[in-house]
């Protein structure tokens, strides 16, 4: 369930700006640059849970596990698994590179993200954020939720759109967690423009992918 009330926000003023600081990373993936900021996250999901197997085969999706790095999501079937700088894992859309799944793992001194902040404060953050940028029209958040993963994991999840001179609209699709030290992040990006808007089916298969995005289970 999502958390959002602003009374329980949390504020860490010396502690907050270092984790700011250490999580400012690099995780867009445009074809000219990996440059956006770790708060480029989160979405809430429209659809209840992860969906079932056969729901997944419907929706032309396949499931992809990183073993070594430790995480599980769903990846549409035609999209193909491509090397760029700064990902851990990146799949586009063959053709359209610009629709793209794309995960990044980096070691954190957190160990959950609640340790930073309630969502509402990461989102505030995610706002600042893209609206410092240059390319940057106008920037959105549709949503905000925050679920439980493997184990109970904490999971936050977010869905934003945002208006660039780089690309036009952009619907965004983000969920991350924190894991063993690590921070794990997911950021799904489609084209939402208004000549050609995201189609139902198209938005149903992108929030299975992002309500997919867990731990890998232990085995």
């Amino acid at each position: 369930s999502s958390s959002s009330s602003s009374s329980t926000q949390k504020r860490y003023p010396e502690k907050t700006k270092d984790i700011y600081e250490e999580l400012n990373l690099s995780i867009s993936f445009s074809k000219r640059s990996l440059n956006l900021s770790i708060f480029a996250l989160f979405f809430n999901g429209f659809l209840p849970n992860p969906s079932k197997c056969a729901y997944a085969e419907e929706l032309e999706l396949e499931r992809y596990t990183d073993s070594e790095e430790g995480f599980t999501l769903l990846i549409p079937s035609s999209f193909n698994k491509v090397e760029k700088a700064g990902a851990t894992v990146l799949f586009e859309e063959e053709g359209k590179g610009s629709n793209n799944v794309g995960v990044v793992v980096n070691p954190v001194r957190l160990s959950s993200l609640g340790e930073f902040g309630t969502p509402e404060f990461v989102v505030e953050k995610l706002i600042q954020a893209e609206k410092r940028k240059e390319s940057t029209k106008d920037a959105e958040v549709i949503g905000v939720a925050e679920r439980s993963g493997q184990g109970g994991l904490q999971v936050y999840e977010f869905e934003y759109k945002v208006d660039s001179t780089r690309g036009g609209m952009k619907r965004i699709f983000s969920a991350a967690f924190v894991a063993s030290k690590k921070l794990y992040l997911l950021n799904i990006a489609h084209s939402d423009k208004p000549e050609s808007p995201l189609d139902t089916q198209t938005r149903m298969m992108l929030e299975q992918v992002l309500h997919s995005f867990d731990a890998a289970p232990q085995t």
